[in-house]
């Protein structure tokens, strides 16, 4: 069965004195100011487009890590995935580098890398990005 998730963002004034709410309606999580100084400069207490695409991509993959771990005999105790998402104001997203550590017994580092790899190339997020050069680095811990 497919899902369908919503958010919305209201956006007032021009790209570089505006500034913007997203708010998560499917989970009602709450509201996230952003702005363009947010996105290209520092946070300061808002979020950025950046942000969420890593906040998705890192969650979405350690989905798939842990299910393919599990379908192969070895499932994870435990997975700890950040998503580095690099924008780049002019030329937009520049780069998505993941990183997971993990503690998966009975599973070797050169498993546990091989499982990481084919978990980046599955996750549906990375599948939506492929346009952006997505790396990896993945440890036993």
């Amino acid at each position: 069965m497919a899902t369908t998730r919503t958010a919305h963002t209201v956006w007032e004034g021009d790209l570089l004195q505006g500034k913007g709410e997203v708010t998560f309606d499917s989970s009602g999580i709450g509201d996230y100011q952003v702005s363009w100084p947010s996105r290209a400069e520092r946070p300061d207490g808002r979020t950025s487009p950046e942000e969420l695409i890593a906040a998705a991509h890192s969650s979405c993959f350690s989905m798939a890590l842990s299910h393919g771990l599990a379908g192969a005999g070895t499932p994870p105790n435990r997975l700890v995935t950040s998503a580095d998402v690099t924008f780049q104001p002019g030329e937009g997203i520049t780069g998505i580098h993941l990183t997971v550590e993990g503690t998966v017994p009975g599973l070797d580092a050169e498993g546990f890398t091989a499982a990481a790899e084919e978990a980046k190339r599955g996750c549906p997020v990375s599948q939506a990005l492929t346009g952006t050069t997505i790396t990896l680095t993945a440890k036993l811990v």
